[in-house]
């Protein structure tokens, strides 16, 4: 028989195991476009968010932010410009002083990211994986 120690230590070491294996993993950022967006790679999607670029495929590119500190946000700045918030805050500021343009729009949740890119011709915005609803066009994956 065993001691009622080592019981409980079992059962909670097997609750531990259960959830790391029904907590899904972090999904990958993705960058999804309206569906008159088409695929983009890596430069490109650089380029639209530092204001290099406002046209691609003879299509004129709105791309969104969700809101500065957001998770979401700062995973996209890290993995497709290399950048933290605060670098990319700077860039743009001394961009606007400068004359040379305007930062993203910013959204606040990513309910309204999905309604803005699929009601805005043109649109290009980053998703959880697991938040790209079907038959959202997704149109950069890493």
């Amino acid at each position: 028989m065993m001691n009622k120690r080592i019981q409980g230590l079992l059962r909670w070491i097997g609750l531990f195991l259960v959830m790391m294996y029904l907590t899904p993993a972090m999904a990958g950022v993705v960058v999804v476009a309206h569906p008159n967006v088409h695929k983009l790679d890596q430069a490109t999607v650089q380029r639209i968010y530092t204001g290099k670029v406002i046209e691609v495929g003879g299509v004129t590119v709105l791309p969104v932010n969700l809101h500065v500190g957001q998770p979401l946000r700062q995973r996209f700045l890290g993995d497709y410009l290399q950048q933290t918030d605060d670098a990319y805050l700077a860039y743009w500021t001394v961009r606007r002083y400068v004359g040379k343009g305007v930062p993203p729009r910013e959204l606040s949740t990513v309910a309204e990211v999905i309604s803005y890119v699929q009601g805005t011709p043109g649109a290009v915005a980053y998703l959880d994986e697991a938040d790209v609803p079907p038959g959202m066009n997704v149109v950069l994956r890493k």
